[in-house]
């Protein structure tokens, strides 16, 4: 059976027992591509950051709250398994310190400092086998076709789905499938029919292989 795995919904960052960083990531990309996935007779695993939604209950569920968690379960889960669609909003930044105790409000201005986390989809990209797929998502404002298929070549991956803010926390999503050569497919629709047409094209792209 094929094998999928799917990460899905944010990250957390914390800043203190309390406070943390995130993104308006719902999940429900991820749970539109793990039903999708399950419809095409494939093995699904997911690795979710905290969401309000209901994965698929055929999919093995894997929740997490960090980025180094869930970094840490994916490069666990993708040696196992035929295909990684990253549909998960990590966190880019997190903070480099965290506070044991709350922060208090004071009236002055808090400055806090910021590290990059490791890049997931490129941590994964880098252990790829010849015959493992890599689906991403790269959710852009400015210049989006160079960013997507600058991030197709740094990440290893075999297609980016490039989109915009208006795809959080909604029903519906437009995207636009990037390869090497540019904008192979667009499609506009449900989160469902959006994800139907990745798996479908997560599967085309495994049998070529």
């Amino acid at each position: 059976m094929y094998k999928i795995l799917i990460t899905s919904g944010p990250t957390r960052e914390y800043l203190d027992p309390v406070r943390f960083l995130t993104n308006a990531s719902s999940g429900r990309m991820g749970a539109a591509l793990a039903a999708a996935a399950i419809e095409f007779g494939c093995e699904v695993t997911i690795v979710s950051g905290p969401v309000n939604i209901s994965y698929p209950k055929q999919a093995q569920v894997i929740k997490v709250e960090t980025t180094e968690q869930m970094l840490d379960a994916c490069v666990k889960q993708f040696p196992l398994c035929d295909c990684v669609i990253g549909a998960a909003a990590p966190c880019d930044y997190k903070p480099v310190s965290f506070s044991t105790s709350k922060l208090s409000k004071t009236g002055k201005t808090l400055q806090l400092d910021f590290q990059p986390t490791e890049d997931i989809l490129a941590s994964l990209g880098a252990i790829k086998t010849p015959d493992q797929i890599i689906i991403g998502f790269a959710l852009e404002t400015d210049n989006g076709l160079a960013h997507a298929q600058e991030k197709l070549r740094r990440k290893n991956c075999d297609a980016i789905c490039l989109n915009d803010p208006s795809a959080l926390n909604s029903l519906s999503n437009h995207i636009s499938i990037v390869a090497e050569t540019g904008i192979i497919k667009e499609i506009s629709g449900s989160k469902k029919v959006v994800a139907a047409e990745i798996v479908r094209l997560a599967l085309e792209i495994g049998s070529r292989k």
